[in-house]
C-alpha cells in the first residue's frame, strides 16, 4: 500500500507539471501569432473565442481529425516513433526546471547535465523522421537540422561553463540562489547574447529555420507527416522553445527571484516571476521571427564555429582568470 501511495503521488506531480506545460504551449502559439500580427500591423488570431484564444484549440482539433498518411515506402515503425520521441524528450526535460525553492519535480545535483543530455537526444527524433520517410528532401532537412543542433550545442555547453564557474554547482536551484545579489546577465552579458542566439538555432527558430526552409526543402523533415503526427513535432518544437526560455531565465535572469524587493513586487509568488521571465524571453523569440530575415546555411555554420565557439572559449578563460585572481572561485572548485 505504501508503494502504491508513492507511485500515485509521483504520477500526480508529473501531471501537475505536464498539463500546465501543454496548456502553455497552446497559449504561447496564440501569443506568437499575435506578436507577428502586431509587428506586421494586422490583427492576428481574433475570431475563434475571445481575442482568438481558442484558435490553437481549433487547429489542434483539425490535426486530430485529419487523416494520418504514411508513405508506402517509409519505414513505418521509425516513421511513427519519430514524433513520439521528439515530443517525449521535449516534455521530460522540464522535470528539473525549478519554479521556486520548493516547486520542482526533481531536484537532482546534475540538473544542467540532465537538460544538456535530453536536448542532445532531441536530434534523434528529427533524424528518424527524415530518414524513415524514404524521401530525399525530408532526409536533407533532417541532416541540416542535426548539423545545426550539434554545432550550437557546443556553444551552449561552453556558455554554461561560465555560469558553473561562478556557482560551483550543476544544480539549477543552486544556480538561482547564487544570483541573489546580482543576476548573471550583468557580468556575463555577452554570454547571454550568444546563449539566446544559440537557442534560436538549437530550436530551429528564424532566422535559423533552415531545416524547413520553404524555398529549398518544402517543410524539411516534416514534409511527409500529416495529422496528429505532424502536430506532435510542432508540440515538441514549442515545448523546446519554452524550455530554452526557462533555462535562460535560470542561468542569467535569477530564475524565480524578484528583480525588486519592494512592495508590492515582493508579494508576487516566485513562480509568477519565473513565468514572467520566460514570457519576456519568448517575446524576443517572436519578435525576431517577425523582423529578422533568414540566414543562408553557410552563414549559419560559420557563425557557430568561427564566431561563437572561439569567443565562448575566450570568455571562459577570461571568467576563470578573473575569479581566480580576485579569489572569488567557489570553494568546491
Amino acid at each position: 500500500m505504501e508503494y502504491l501511495y508513492i507511485i500515485l503521488s509521483e504520477i500526480y506531480k508529473i501531471l501537475f507539471l505536464l498539463i500546465p506545460i501543454l496548456v502553455s504551449v497552446a497559449l504561447i502559439v496564440w501569443f506568437d501569432r499575435r506578436v507577428w500580427g502586431l509587428v506586421q500591423k494586422r490583427r492576428g488570431p481574433n475570431v475563434v473565442g475571445p481575442f482568438g484564444l481558442f484558435q490553437t484549440l481549433a487547429d489542434a482539433l483539425k490535426y486530430i481529425f485529419k487523416e494520418i498518411i504514411i508513405p508506402a515506402s517509409a519505414n513505418k515503425v521509425i516513421f511513427i516513433l519519430a514524433p513520439i520521441v521528439t515530443m517525449t524528450l521535449a516534455l521530460i526535460a522540464w522535470a528539473v526546471i525549478p519554479f521556486s525553492e520548493t516547486f520542482i519535480l526533481s531536484n537532482i545535483n546534475v540538473g544542467i547535465l540532465y537538460i544538456f543530455a535530453i536536448s542532445s537526444l532531441g536530434v534523434y527524433g528529427i533524424i528518424m523522421g527524415g530518414w524513415a520517410s524514404n524521401s530525399k528532401y525530408p532526409f536533407l532537412g533532417s541532416i541540416r537540422s542535426a548539423a545545426q543542433m550539434i554545432s550550437y550545442e557546443v556553444s551552449i555547453g561552453i556558455i554554461i561553463v561560465n555560469v558553473l564557474l561562478c556557482v560551483g554547482s550543476l544544480n539549477l536551484k543552486d544556480i538561482v540562489l547564487a544570483q541573489q545579489k546580482i543576476w548573471f546577465i550583468i557580468p556575463l552579458f555577452p554570454m547571454f547574447v550568444i546563449f539566446f542566439i544559440s537557442a534560436l538555432a538549437e530550436t530551429n527558430r528564424p532566422p535559423f529555420d533552415l531545416p524547413e526552409a520553404e524555398a529549398e526543402l518544402v517543410a524539411g523533415y516534416q514534409t511527409e507527416y500529416s495529422g496528429m503526427m505532424y502536430a506532435m513535432f510542432w508540440l515538441g518544437e514549442y515545448a523546446n522553445i519554452l524550455l530554452m526560455c526557462a533555462l535562460g531565465s535560470v542561468l542569467f535572469l535569477g530564475g524565480w527571484l524578484s528583480p525588486i524587493n519592494l512592495f508590492p513586487f515582493n508579494l508576487l509568488p516566485p513562480a509568477i516571476w519565473m513565468i514572467l521571465k520566460i514570457l519576456l524571453l519568448f517575446l524576443l523569440f517572436a519578435l525576431i521571427k517577425a523582423i529578422v530575415p533568414r540566414y543562408r546555411y553557410d552563414q549559419l555554420m560559420r557563425l557557430g564555429w568561427k564566431v561563437f565557439l572561439p569567443f565562448s572559449l575566450f570568455w571562459v578563460i577570461l571568467t576563470a582568470s578573473f575569479l581566480y585572481y580576485f579569489d572569488m572561485l567557489p570553494n568546491n572548485i
